[in-house]
């Protein structure tokens, strides 16, 4: 082939460290789009982008010319850093040093679109280890739960 092809569609879920400097709500307005715009220079194609005041979920169509880790890596050093010229509040702000990263089905990316933009709806029913440890099962990734929320 003469040419290089791609469409991977990957939803990305990562956590504030140590679960504090939490995302104001009036700040996701503004977060939400400057990650999007990370994507977007890293010649990926954000699709959803939400969360709550500790983690934030992403659906994307990553780019050919770039790894998993190398993207999530890019979108929490940029954001992490813009972030903090929002306010003092968010001086000591971080995210956690891993993330989950989950493969989607052309078929269900409409369903994980809606699922995304349902978050604060979601997380009045499930917390976010249940939910994460939910998606680890439901896709077979083997974790020891003993470091799974650890910093």
């Amino acid at each position: 082939m003469a040419q290089s092809l791609s469409k991977l569609y990957v939803h990305i879920v990562f956590h504030t460290k140590h679960s504090f400097n939490l995302i104001r709500t009036e700040d996701k307005t503004r977060l939400y789009p400057y990650i999007g715009s990370v994507i977007k220079d890293r010649e990926s194609i954000p699709i959803a982008i939400n969360g709550t005041k500790d983690h934030v979920h992403i659906l994307c169509v990553m780019s050919k010319n770039i790894n998993l880790a190398l993207l999530v890596e890019e979108i929490k050093r940029h954001s992490s850093r813009w972030i903090k010229t929002l306010d003092p509040y968010y001086a000591k702000f971080s995210w956690q040093g891993g993330y989950s990263g989950f493969s989607v089905s052309p078929s269900l990316v409409k369903k994980t679109k809606r699922y995304i933009e349902n978050q604060e709806e979601h997380h009045k029913k499930m917390t976010f280890e249940e939910e994460l440890i939910a998606f680890l099962k439901e896709y077979e990734i083997e974790f020891d739960e003993r470091y799974l929320f650890k910093d």
